[in-house]
């Protein structure tokens, strides 16, 4: 006789499958590990789309002699803020030699602006071969720089601002490791309430962050992927805890029916992993519409963070059932769930279902009015930041740029560049002397076969703002028009310009293709249509009144007077798509206790079996969102305020209150085409 084929959950939590499934675990991740290590992942992130003419034009300049130098600007200005001297000027004068022999180029005469309370210094200096590099070199410089009685210098520019970012990141990734360990072992004490239980997931999900680091590196190196190492360190922080917690918690109801406790923890699997992989393919299928993106930091952040959730999956089904099955009960020390307790689950969580049950429609006002509320604070929002407002610490660039605009035309610290066919060099510059807001404009290059020439365009609007965005449309307008001229705009504000065009039609076509994803997953888990359709235009309010509530705690608290431009397209991808984790969580729970319940009783039932490690899940997520903070970039922090305080929200109000209304409000009817259950379960 054949042995009887033993089903995966029994095979990974039996006395010897577990040690098997354990070594095995291990093998592969031993194996990734060493395979993958040694591959980085491009560093650089470029704000705009590939094929965008600032991008065009950023390849163009690379054909110019000396492409590999920049400039940084030297601005100095008055300690006590009282005009520059004759002395001050002069020592300027000899500070020009000093950074010529320590850059091996030509730096600019002081140019003292028409105040006379600073002065600028043009140094150009050759850059390294990457970002870390080039921050060396502009350290370097800032180091070189003599004191002068009474005067400030700092240096700026573009090569100093990314320097700037590059030393703030020093470490960031590391404290934001620290941090997310910290925030999820507090939590998970909290929850578990054992000295012990709450290491087992930490562990596997800890590892399961530092495999996905790696592998996701590579996947960045093999496809060439822009990408923020650090939300995926995030998500696969925050998903991975969420699916230990309900495979966990199902686990700690099933050892108050089974004495065994391989045999709960095998039950546990079994009625958990639809609901896990369901969650978790959704999330991987939403992250995966982000390819078709035109930006390359949001694209290369899609098809990687769906990779670092692949393999957190991988490591809560396969990982932690076999540990637990080790550990054994005991594991839940000193509260070890029993056989013979009498298993109160959620009482609370009950009540508040009834209470719910008995008004719906009330429930339901009231809930949709709360988030008619915080939606609200998307009234006055503005897309974009500054260079200056980017940034959520203070830099000696940011600070020079301030003198820098508030001496000198504001535009004066990133010129527009415009390269055009040498011939028709001069209608070019004629043709943009006339344009309102240009200061000036002048050729400053040719290329070796002089076919090709950039020429510098200061204007007279601070970058970032919308005067300064209209004079590059403007300028494309005019330049293009030149006949033969073949110019073409770009420099840091076109940019600019091309960065929040790429984002709103990101945006615009990726928000709908997660709707759909997320409409398809519920519609195949819960063979119904009105529930998904239901479910979904409430993770869509939902989402829109976490974006307003974190719009407007973002402009109060912090005093942010903008999202930055990738905020709103991933502030909405990950609230509908983890909004829609949560509802898979309830709602497959209840679709179960209502064969035996009917569909309003079962609906109480979830609530009461899911409503803690729902909001437990909720939690540990918004505050590993909330980590995001640490870090120096301001998009990071808005992108974590939103989705922490939108996740908090989504598992108090919406799976507490809303959903279980509309279930209330509409009974069996929210099955549909499915005729639904009868009070006692059965099928109608």
């Amino acid at each position: 006789m054949t042995a009887p084929h033993r089903p995966l959950p029994d095979r990974l939590t039996s006395r010897r499958g577990s040690w098997i499934a354990l070594g095995i675990v291990l093998i592969v991740f031993i194996a990734l590990f060493g395979l993958f290590s040694r591959i980085d992942a491009p560093s650089a992130i470029e704000p705009a789309p590939a094929d965008s003419e600032s991008s065009r034009v950023s390849a163009l300049l690379d054909e110019f002699p000396d492409a590999d130098e920049q400039s940084v600007i030297v601005v100095a200005s008055r300690a006590d803020a009282g005009g520059l001297t004759a002395s001050d000027i002069d020592a300027l004068a000899d500070l020009v030699p000093t950074l010529d022999a320590h850059t091996g180029l030509k730096s600019s005469a002081p140019n003292v602006s028409d105040d006379g309370e600073a002065a600028v210094i043009v140094t150009p200096l050759t850059i390294g071969a990457d970002n870390a590099e080039t921050a060396e070199i502009v350290q370097d410089l800032r180091g070189a720089l003599p004191a002068i009685d009474g005067l400030t210098l700092q240096v700026t520019g573009g090569p100093a601002f990314g320097a700037d970012i590059t030393s703030a990141f020093d470490g960031a990734d590391v404290t934001l490791l620290l941090v997310t360990i910290l925030i999820v072992a507090v939590l998970l004490i909290i929850t578990y309430r054992s000295p012990v239980l709450w290491l087992i997931p930490l562990v596997v999900v800890a590892f399961a962050d530092q495999l996905a680091g790696t592998v996701t590196g590579a996947v960045g190196s093999w496809l060439g992927l822009q990408f923020d190492a650090g939300i995926i360190s995030v998500l696969v922080f925050g998903a991975g805890t969420n699916y230990a917690l309900l495979l966990i918690s199902r686990y700690r109801e099933e050892l108050h029916v089974h004495a065994d406790h391989r045999t709960a923890l095998s039950e546990a699997w079994r009625t958990t992993a639809p609901a896990i992989v369901a969650s978790n393919v959704t999330v991987v299928l939403a992250l995966l519409t982000l390819a078709l993106a035109v930006i390359p930091g949001t694209r290369g952040l899609g098809i990687s963070s769906a990779v670092g959730l692949l393999i957190a999956l991988a490591a809560v089904l396969f990982a932690l059932p076999p540990l637990l099955a080790v550990c054994g009960r005991r594991v839940f020390w000193p509260f070890i769930p029993k056989p013979d307790d009498a298993a109160k689950h959620g009482r609370v969580w009950r009540g508040i279902a009834v209470h719910v049950m008995r008004r719906p429609w009330l429930s339901l006002g009231a809930g949709l009015a709360m988030l008619a509320v915080m939606g609200a604070g998307l009234f006055g929002t503005s897309i974009g930041l500054n260079q200056i407002d980017k940034f959520r610490v203070q830099s000696e660039s940011a600070a020079g740029l301030e003198v820098l605009g508030a001496h000198f035309p504001a535009g004066e610290s990133q010129p527009i560049i415009i390269v055009a066919g040498s011939a028709q060099a001069d209608d070019v510059v004629d043709a943009v002397d006339d344009i309102a807001g240009v200061v000036r404009a002048h050729p400053v290059g040719e290329t070796d076969d002089g076919s090709l020439t950039e020429i510098m365009v200061t204007g007279e609007h601070a970058p970032g703002t919308p005067e300064s965005l209209e004079l590059v449309a403007e300028l494309r307008e005019i330049v293009h028009a030149v006949p033969d001229a073949e110019a073409q705009v770009g420099g840091a504000i076109a940019t600019d310009l091309d960065a929040r065009t790429g984002n709103q039609r990101d945006l615009m076509l990726v928000a709908p293709l997660v709707l759909a994803v997320s409409f398809i997953v519920l519609l195949v888990l819960l063979r119904s249509i009105v529930a998904p359709v239901l479910l979904l235009l409430v993770n869509l309010a939902s989402a829109a009144a976490a974006i307003g509530l974190g719009t407007w705690l973002s402009r109060v608290l912090f005093e942010q007077p903008a999202l930055d431009l990738q905020v709103p397209l991933l502030a909405f991808l990950f609230l509908v798509a983890l909004g829609v984790d949560y509802t898979i969580f309830l709602v497959h729970r209840a679709r179960a206790e209502a064969a035996e319940y009917g569909t309003r009783e079962g609906m109480v039932h979830a609530v009461a079996h899911t409503g803690a490690v729902i909001t437990s899940a909720g939690i540990v997520l918004a505050a590993v969102f909330a980590a995001l903070g640490v870090l120096p970039l301001v998009t990071l922090g808005q992108l974590g305020l939103i989705v922490g305080v939108g996740v908090v929200v989504d598992t108090i109000v919406v799976r507490t209150v809303i959903v279980p209304a509309l279930f209330g409000v509409l009974g069996d009817r929210i099955w549909w085409p499915k005729r639904g259950f009868g009070r006692d379960g059965v099928t109608e």
